[in-house]
């Protein structure tokens, strides 16, 4: 499903990612994880066109999308959830939502997403800067997902949000990437909530990844201590 070959990118004259490599497979959930300023923000925006890169190849889907817009990776059904959400203050619950599907031309899928986040169906009037920081959350993702995206690129979510939203945000994911075959890319700092939803986890440091590890070895605390100090 997507194919990072020896990707360079950063911001002005500060290299970032320093030829980053690696795989996702259809339908795989497959973690990042790292320190603060090892390059997962930014790999994820490079991957998602925010971000140009100055070095490498990004394959999705079979299709070189290196040097595609951002509005074109999304045409092409990369979907991306920005670490602080990112939704539209001012505009209503529905508002956000209908915006998210404004690349696409055929039937609304809103409603079939409300099914599948019905706290939404009773906030759709209500502008995004009211919701709580786990709804807004949730709006979040049901933007990304009702342009029907096959890749899924999810920057922190568990960030400022209570434990009992995160396990149900963890829960929901799980469900989506079953029932819609859903492939995703997780950056995230909450071991327990990666180990929940991903198969595989990418350690990064200094804008290179490290090694790779199956979630469950997140489990063992030398494991964990020896790539992230904790």
């Amino acid at each position: 499903m997507l194919e990072i070959n020896n990707l360079c990118s950063g911001y002005g004259r500060i290299p970032i990612l320093n030829g980053v490599s690696f795989n996702v497979e259809e339908g795989e959930a497959l973690g990042v994880l790292g320190h603060n300023g090892m390059g997962k923000t930014t790999l994820l925006k490079t991957i998602s066109g925010e971000i140009k890169s100055t070095d490498g190849q990004i394959m999705f889907n079979g299709q070189d999308i290196t040097n595609l817009e951002s509005y074109k990776r999304s045409r092409l059904n990369l979907g991306y959830v920005p670490q602080g959400r990112e939704i539209f203050p001012q505009l209503s619950v529905l508002e956000n939502l209908k915006i998210g599907e404004v690349i696409r031309n055929d039937r609304s899928m809103i409603p079939d997403i409300l099914e599948h986040f019905p706290v939404l169906n009773e906030l759709l009037n209500q502008p995004g800067s009211s919701l709580s920081g786990g709804q807004q959350q949730i709006l979040a993702l049901a933007r990304c997902l009702v342009t029907q995206p096959k890749l899924i690129l999810l920057d922190e979510p568990t960030e400022g949000i209570q434990p009992s939203i995160i396990d149900e945000i963890a829960e929901k994911l799980t469900e989506l990437r079953q029932q819609l075959n859903l492939t995703i890319l997780l950056v995230e700092q909450n071991l327990q909530f990666i180990r929940t939803l991903v198969d595989n986890v990418l350690i990064i440091q200094n804008g290179k990844i490290l090694t790779k590890l199956k979630s469950s070895q997140l489990q063992d605390p030398k494991t964990v201590n020896k790539y992230l100090g904790l």
